[in-house]
């Protein structure tokens, strides 16, 4: 049994209209149980794999899925949980965290552009570029006081923000236009859930491990930041570069609805395994023909 999910409510693809105040951060279970959630799940493992599989055997196209979140939405278990059935061979994993000194001796997409995927394979980015728009702005302090950018570029803010939307914009654009397909997921999480799995990290010996006392603090700018994520997917989202907001309370949905999402968006890059010309498929007959042949 196939689950039927209509996305259009959960797909920004021009972002003019988009109010994060209208997105939830909860739906109706897709699931009926566990066993029933991992059949699903499976069974989107499955085709994913099926048409990466003919993407790298194509070789003309690739896919960078980006992953934003705050912090506890469950961006690695659902990075883990989707794309685990999909042939290792074909997907590269990157996660983003406070840049390098390197890394700030370069401009602010330096570090992501240098490892986009190639054609032919899945990128996934936890965390990324929109850092720059999304921390830094509710941080200025670190864009002039850590990134040590020309004090003219730093005098207005607003505007050196409103300049790295476009750049993004532009740079999504460009990347779509070299057969790079770029879609976006912000796994949206309410304040009251975030506050249960902080909990649970802290009170969890196996869980002490991922708990930092500074996002907690950072949830005294929950405001801030839907402020400014609502204001990247506006100036981001387009048809070619879609953002999908994820509600992600439940984070076996929040799965699901990714899963649902990437096998979309891949089936409209109308992958297939290439047609051989008529010279190498005389080859193969050959082939055939000599390994019969065999005693």
């Amino acid at each position: 049994m196939k689950l039927k999910l209509d996305l259009k409510p959960l797909r920004v693809a021009s972002g003019q209209t988009f109010r994060i105040k209208d997105a939830q951060t909860r739906m109706a279970k897709l699931y009926i149980d566990s066993a029933h959630y991992e059949m699903l799940i499976a069974q989107f493992r499955e085709e994913i794999d099926d048409l990466q599989r003919k993407m790298y055997a194509q070789d003309r196209q690739g896919l960078l899925l980006i992953f934003q979140a705050m912090d506890a939405a469950g961006k690695d278990s659902t990075i883990k949980h989707v794309m685990s059935g999909v042939n290792p061979q074909g997907v590269e994993v990157h996660a983003f965290q406070r840049p390098t000194q390197d890394e700030l001796d370069h401009d602010f997409m330096w570090r992501t552009s240098r490892v986009l995927p190639p054609r032919g394979r899945i990128g996934i980015f936890n965390r990324s570029y929109y850092e720059e728009v999304l921390v830094c702005r509710v941080h200025p302090e670190i864009v002039t006081q850590v990134q040590r950018l020309p004090q003219e570029t730093t005098r207005d803010l607003k505007k050196l923000f409103a300049g790295r939307l476009q750049d993004i914009a532009n740079f999504e654009s460009y990347c779509h236009r070299n057969g790079i397909r770029i879609v976006k997921f912000f796994l949206h999480v309410s304040q009251e859930e975030q506050k249960k799995r902080f909990m649970a990290r802290i009170e969890t010996p196996s869980k002490n491990w991922k708990f930092d006392e500074g996002d907690v603090r950072e949830r005294g700018y929950w405001k801030e930041y839907m402020i400014a994520y609502e204001d990247a997917i506006r100036r981001t989202a387009t048809p070619q570069c879609p953002w999908y907001v994820v509600p992600a309370d439940d984070k076996k949905t929040m799965r699901l609805i990714v899963s649902a999402a990437v096998l979309h968006e891949m089936q409209g890059m109308k992958l297939k395994y290439p047609d051989l010309p008529a010279e190498q498929k005389a080859h193969l007959a050959a082939a055939k023909e000599l390994l019969l042949a065999e005693k």
